[in-house]
């Protein structure tokens, strides 16, 4: 069994049966699954109490982060730190999701948008 450290919140450990990513240990956070349904996005926008980890479970999906933009496959992560700017858009044919997980005081309140398609800045 062999384990290394991803960053400040995941650890990968290997047994002998595969191996698990272990995300967060004894630490308040708050998970969710997001779909971004094709030729929509998120707002930009940014947090003042939270960092998220996103780990994406489907293809197509776009992450802007502090201007940066890629492209990751299923299985990579994200590290989008708090006040961040980020969005996240569906460039596939089919909705694609990420799995977020949040560390700090997680509100939905606390949400600045730049930028939003939707009429919400």
């Amino acid at each position: 069994m062999t384990s290394m450290a991803l960053g400040d919140q995941m650890v990968k450990v290997d047994k002998p049966w595969g191996g698990f990513l272990q995300v967060a240990h004894n630490e308040p956070c708050t998970v969710k699954i997001l779909t971004v349904i094709p030729g929509e996005a998120t707002s930009l926008q940014s947090h003042q109490h939270r960092d998220e980890l996103w780990i994406v479970l489907d293809e197509g999906l776009e992450v802007e982060v502090d201007g940066l933009r890629i492209s990751p496959k299923p299985g990579e992560t994200v590290t989008v730190p708090r006040t961040s700017r980020h969005r996240l858009s569906c460039a596939g044919p089919r909705p694609a999701r990420i799995l977020e997980v949040s560390f700090g005081t997680f509100d939905e309140e606390d949400i600045t948008r730049y930028e939003d398609r939707y009429g919400r800045v």
